[in-house]
């Protein structure tokens, strides 16, 4: 399986077909408590946010930091109502126009056919090169820059 997406939303559709709700938005994919896990977030960025309106302005955040190209989702392993997804991507951090190309491993576990639980595992260290190092994504992400 090697599909492309062009949004996150898009992937997040594809990978869980229907097993998720439908949505008029990306947000309304998540529950209203919806828990987001980052364990390999660097100092400065959110390990954990949550409820749904903690997500969304953690996307806000991230929209003006870095330009995703393609989603590639790589493989689904469903479990019930767990599902795992392989997915990479590539892009750009927008400031430096260094690349930001990560690959992924999300376990995600779904209530009433919405997202619940996401647990998104990624290397740091492509964020941290793509924005210029951990000083400057502190800032970043922070707004100072």
């Amino acid at each position: 399986m090697t599909d492309k997406f062009d949004t996150f939303s898009g992937l997040l559709r594809g990978a869980l077909g229907k097993r998720l709700a439908p949505a008029d938005d990306m947000p309304g994919l998540f529950t209203d408590d919806i828990i987001f896990e980052f364990p390999f977030a660097p100092e400065g960025l959110p390990r954990r946010l949550e409820g749904r309106a903690a997500l969304t302005a953690h996307m806000a955040r991230l929209g003006p930091l870095i330009a995703f190209g393609d989603l590639v989702l790589e493989a689904v392993y469903p479990s019930g109502e767990t599902v795992v997804l392989e997915f990479s991507c590539a892009g750009a951090g927008k400031a430096t126009g260094l690349p930001y190309d990560q690959h992924y491993i999300s376990v995600i576990t779904l209530r009433d056919g919405r997202i619940a639980h996401y647990r998104d595992y990624w290397n740091p260290l492509t964020v941290l090169s793509a924005l210029g190092g951990a000083e400057a994504a502190m800032a970043a992400y922070a707004g100072g820059a």
